[in-house]
């Protein structure tokens, strides 16, 4: 695992109503602080990615449909240096992992449907100053392919 992240199994409780499942908590061990929450979504296939951000964690989660969340640890200073992280995350799988600074990260959308992901993040968006740095997702110096692998 990439130092510094963390994955939280979340619970889900069902009911003839629905379902319920909390994501993410003040008193959570894994909670920083909280900045904005969001969400965006992801197309059968779709990939976002690659990008990281100097100052702000980011805590993923998707609440509809399933992606694949890749972190990889490009930081100079840290044990993980080089590693590679897969998540497969989801309606079948529901987690919340936390992404530290400096860690590129991205996803594609794996489910059939358009995915749904809901993103809280420790520091508010800033448009004059975005905590933002993009990579192309294929054209980089990331060793990952975006492409399935089939076993």
């Amino acid at each position: 695992m990439i130092d510094g992240v963390e994955v939280k199994k979340l619970i889900v409780h069902n009911d003839e109503r629905g379902r319920l499942a909390e994501l993410l908590r003040a008193d959570d061990k894994i909670f920083i602080k909280f900045g904005q929450v969001y969400m965006t979504t992801a197309y059968p296939g779709a990939v976002k990615g690659w990008h990281y951000h100097k100052k702000q964690y980011d805590y993923f989660s998707c609440v509809k449909g399933m992606i694949k969340l890749v972190l990889y640890d490009s930081r100079d200073d840290s044990k993980t240096k080089g590693e590679i992280n897969e998540f497969f995350i989801g309606v079948h799988n529901p987690l919340l992992i936390r992404i530290p600074p400096n860690v590129y990260h991205g996803f594609k959308g794996i489910s059939d449907e358009e995915a749904i992901v809901v993103n809280v993040i420790t520091e508010p968006y800033n448009a004059a100053e975005p905590d933002e740095f993009r990579v192309d997702p294929y054209n980089n110096d990331i060793p990952y392919d975006w492409k399935r692998k089939d076993k």
